[in-house]
């Protein structure tokens, strides 16, 4: 029997809270009337158990029970490690 979660791929746009990171999902869609393709970003909080997702990753979240008042989703892998680069504040000019 397949499965009825529905499965998302996204980045991970924030993980400065405990065992939850912030999945943004893009998703294009056509415009009904003017047929211009639309980009529609929805974040989404997910579960991540271990804190191993940071931000920058491409991560695949899986529909769970409600975790908390917001969270629905959780990390299932990590499929990219983001690159994140460190600038220090004496290279910014």
């Amino acid at each position: 029997m397949e499965s009825k979660r529905k499965i998302r791929l996204g980045h991970v746009v924030s993980d400065g809270m405990n065992k939850t990171v912030v999945v943004a999902v893009e998703t294009p869609k056509r415009h009904p009337l003017y047929k211009k393709t639309i980009k529609r970003v929805v974040k989404y909080k997910a579960h991540d158990e271990n804190n191993e997702c940071r931000v920058g990753d491409k991560v695949r979240i899986v529909e769970t029970r409600p975790l908390s008042r917001d969270k629905r989703w959780r990390v299932a892998e990590i499929i990219t490690r983001g690159e994140v680069v460190e600038v220090k504040p004496g290279e910014i000019t």
